[in-house]
């Protein structure tokens, strides 16, 4: 067949299988996207940090997932469990692209699987890893600033102007009207380096959760396709999917916990952050502050969102495989 007859994935596998990801997470993160505010809002309650600059407001009950929910629902109004969505959709258009391309070229390479049919583990876990740093470092800024607007609602509860830098008086106020505001405000502010804060926890979780996500997924895959009598169907994917969501959860919760904090908290005019020097020292004041248990905070809507996520986002990936003809995960 001569190349130019050939269909759009064999032509372009590489971009078919990032355009096939970008659509499966779309789907997957609206789907879900309550969860991750709730989780976001439960990680960022009673953070000691804030105390210690007269800021932490009135005190927050910890209502747990299903009131925290239903809190928002009420006083806030019900769209706004989907406040930030727009950037989250941003931020899997290429956080989901790359990891997926990247972990499979990984795969598929020399280093990889090479003659052989397996994939080992090790390497899966290195592919994983890699994949997922790559993707987040990429997608960081669509991530913070999902981040900053998830917080404004509870920010506006709690009676503090929307997103003010405290403890000095270079500190600005800014509400932000739509992502595209969000992005030049954060820009005019603190430069372009200001769009990576929190980058460096952003990537350790990012790595951490594809190790449960993407490594668990192909793994627990293409074990049962091998050591039982499971097709390559909806079942199969969906036991895999269920194992990659725990283990990428259970992975992840801290760096994630971290990262939010990160990017949630106050800057300077020069896109300094206030409360934390480093992930490090979020890490640190986070466990004296509050108990080693607050890196956790926040882990059963995180479970039950990477389960439901990774199950929607693998389903559509599988079926609209098929259905546009692009080789298999």
């Amino acid at each position: 067949m001569a190349p130019e007859d050939r269909a759009l994935p064999d032509r372009w596998p590489r971009l078919s299988k990032f355009v096939l990801s970008a659509c499966a997470a779309s789907v997957a993160e609206l789907v879900t996207f309550p969860l991750d505010l709730t989780k976001t809002r439960l990680q960022i309650q009673g953070e000691a940090a804030l105390n210690r600059f007269g800021e932490g407001g009135p005190a927050v009950p910890y209502r747990g997932m299903v009131r925290t929910a239903v809190g928002i629902a009420q006083e806030e109004g019900l769209w706004k469990l989907w406040q930030g969505a727009t950037p989250a959709l941003y931020r899997h258009i290429v956080y989901s692209g790359v990891r997926m391309v990247a972990y499979e070229q990984l795969r598929d390479s020399p280093l990889g699987k090479g003659n052989s049919e397996t994939f080992p583990l090790w390497k899966a876990v290195v592919g994983g890893m890699t994949a997922g740093a790559l993707g987040q470092f990429f997608a960081s800024p669509t991530d913070l600033v999902k981040v900053q607007m998830q917080m404004e609602g509870r920010r506006r509860l709690e009676g503090k102007p929307p997103r003010i830098c405290m403890g000095s008086r270079n500190c600005f106020r800014t509400t932000y009207t739509g992502v595209y505001h969000a992005f030049v405000t954060i820009v005019s502010k603190g430069g372009i380096r200001a769009l990576w804060a929190g980058w460096v926890p952003n990537v350790q979780r990012a790595a951490l959760v594809n190790m449960g996500d993407l490594t668990t997924y192909d793994t627990v895959k293409h074990f049962l396709l091998r050591n039982t009598s499971l097709k390559d169907n909806s079942l199969c994917h969906s036991i895999s999917s269920i194992c990659s969501g725990l283990v990428a959860a259970t992975l992840g919760t801290p760096a994630d916990v971290i990262k939010t904090r990160i990017m949630n908290q106050p800057r300077d005019k020069h896109g300094r952050g206030i409360l934390y020097k480093s992930s490090t020292d979020c890490f640190i004041q986070a466990v004296r502050g509050e108990g080693f248990l607050s890196l956790y905070k926040g882990f059963i809507p995180t479970w039950m969102r990477m389960a439901p996520w990774s199950l929607v986002f693998w389903l559509t990936y599988e079926q609209i495989r098929r259905i546009v003809g692009v080789s298999s995960f």
